[in-house]
């Protein structure tokens, strides 16, 4: 049985005279595959920010596990369990596969004053367990291989894994991925999206933003539409293949 995780009042979102984002009611259920698309333009990755902390809404609430998270910072709400990648991949160009997954585990603690206060003994058992965490996540994305390689080395697609694994290194409940399989070529992308579906099916409540419509209709549960910063469907992929409203958002009108 599905329980209410995100639940999104009446969230308004302008910059000058233009409304991003204007969703009057929208409830995440934490036992669905949930894809948001619309066409360029619609206020998704506004959405995203917005219920991550990585932009303030001028008004409405944002719950998320019976709290109130719209005045929160990101940093707050990924260590309540919900986390997020981006469009364009932030990782550290500098550092190894490695590296980027242990410093993404360990800063999740406030790092350096936690490993402060342990001794000796605690610390290398601290490390060593962040290492098991990050050869764990490795394997299960098949990216093991690149563990000594620099982020700066790898291929955007490479680059998408990478974060995708940054990010369930800190075991989220939720996880918004935000356009995942954009600019990955079909091979990368067929994995990427296997790996999606594996993450949801072990539970994690996944949100995704995807310009890949037959991706998205062949992974998701449920499919919400925006247009023009408005929730304007929200169904199966079925009934939003179907939906007129959809279609013409896509399509534009016909003037016949």
């Amino acid at each position: 049985m599905s329980n209410k995780l995100i639940e999104v009042n009446n969230l308004k979102k302008s910059f000058g005279g233009l409304q991003a984002v204007d969703v009057e009611s929208l409830v995440i259920n934490d036992s669905e595959l949930t894809s948001i698309i619309g066409p360029n333009g619609a206020g998704k990755t506004t959405f995203f920010d917005l219920i991550s902390g990585f932009q303030s809404a001028d008004s409405g609430k944002i719950i998320y596990k019976g709290k109130n998270i719209s005045k929160l910072q990101p940093y707050q709400i990924a260590r309540l369990g919900m986390i997020r990648t981006f469009q364009l991949t932030k990782v550290f160009d500098r550092m190894t596969v490695l590296e980027n997954l242990l410093f993404s585990a360990s800063s999740v603690k406030n790092d350096s004053l936690f490993r402060s206060l342990l001794s000796s003994n605690e610390q290398k058992n601290y490390e060593k367990d962040l290492n098991e965490q990050a050869n764990k996540v490795m394997t299960e994305l098949n990216i093991s291989h690149m563990a000594e390689s620099y982020a700066r080395e790898l291929s955007g697609g490479q680059k998408k894994l990478l974060e995708l694994a940054r990010s369930i290194i800190h075991k989220p409940e939720v996880l918004l991925l935000d356009e995942p399989l954009a600019g990955v070529n079909p091979k990368l992308a067929e994995d990427i999206l296997n790996l999606i579906q594996k993450l949801s099916d072990d539970g994690i409540v996944i949100i995704m933003v995807e310009h890949n419509i037959e991706a998205v209709m062949q992974i998701s549960d449920r499919v919400v539409v925006l247009a023009e910063g408005s929730l304007i469907a929200d169904g199966t992929p079925n009934e939003i293949r179907n939906n007129p409203e959809v279609i013409e958002a896509y399509l534009g009108k016909d003037d016949e």
